[in-house]
């Protein structure tokens, strides 16, 4: 099982939208995912139709050791896509692990407990909550790699060295074999000017680290969570959705690329 973690703390830039479209996409070509919601309003769980009154085993109960990631897994409406659900407990856990040993390794050391879990799924896609907290630092010391969604707009690069320090000082300190898997352009507005030079400079300053696909400003992809569906089972031809599943195929040649190095 590869482990993924969505992260950027500026909100707002697709994290969650991510989650569950690409999830989506990488089902629909037969691979086994399962999302972790480490988000404290749990929009990644309410995107696939999992209601507050189906979370009371949550993320929340893995990361403090109440309840095993297998006992947390749930089944989606959507094939081969799985989610261990987020719930409002996440947002007073730092305060729970601070007196912890170990505080930064409570996800990976789930997953190690339950070994079975990297039979069953081929990916996990770990959705962040919008800042650098220990939900964040326990996705990125459990991840691989970092998928890092970054929206065409005039503050895109804001934050972005702030969160390269946080990835780097986890790859030192807690996780050395964490690597950045790619950025990912959201919210492209192909009208304006603006969205195109911010795209340039992205690619201009990340290089090969940024995807060739880029998520397009789509009202399906807003519109799809408000219905608990993901926007390609809302609608599949829509714009957005061709987008997330051409992420998917290039996010699956990248892995095959890391496999064979």
């Amino acid at each position: 099982m590869r482990i993924l973690a969505i992260a950027n703390q500026k909100g707002g830039v697709g994290k969650t939208t991510t989650a569950i479209n690409l999830g989506t996409a990488l089902a629909a070509v037969g691979k086994r995912v399962l999302i972790f919601d480490t988000d404290p309003q749990g929009n990644a769980s309410t995107g696939v139709n999992i209601g507050r009154d189906l979370r009371a085993v949550s993320s929340y109960h893995v990361l403090n050791g109440e309840a095993s990631l297998t006992l947390a897994v749930q089944r989606t409406e959507i094939p081969n896509l799985f989610i261990i659900p987020g719930e409002a407990n996440l947002a007073g856990l730092e305060q729970e692990l601070i007196a912890h040993v170990r505080s930064q390794f409570k996800l990976r050391d789930a997953i190690a407990a339950h070994t079975e879990i990297g039979g069953v799924f081929d990916y996990m896609l770990i959705d962040c909550p919008p800042s650098l907290n220990i939900l964040t630092v326990n996705a990125l010391t459990a991840a691989d790699a970092v998928i890092v969604p970054l929206q065409c707009e005039f503050f895109a690069l804001e934050g972005i060295n702030q969160l390269h320090q946080t990835i780097e000082a986890v790859r030192a300190n807690l996780n050395r074999d964490l690597t950045i898997q790619g950025i990912v352009l959201t919210m492209y507005d192909a009208r304006t000017n603006l969205s195109e030079q911010v795209a340039a400079d992205v690619r201009n300053f990340f290089g090969d680290k940024v995807y060739e696909t880029i998520i397009p400003r789509n009202v399906t992809l807003s519109e799809a969570p408000s219905h608990g569906k993901p926007a390609m089972i809302y609608d599949h031809r829509a714009a957005g959705s061709l987008a997330y599943m051409a992420l998917a195929k290039e996010l699956i040649e990248r892995e095959r690329l890391v496999q064979a190095a």
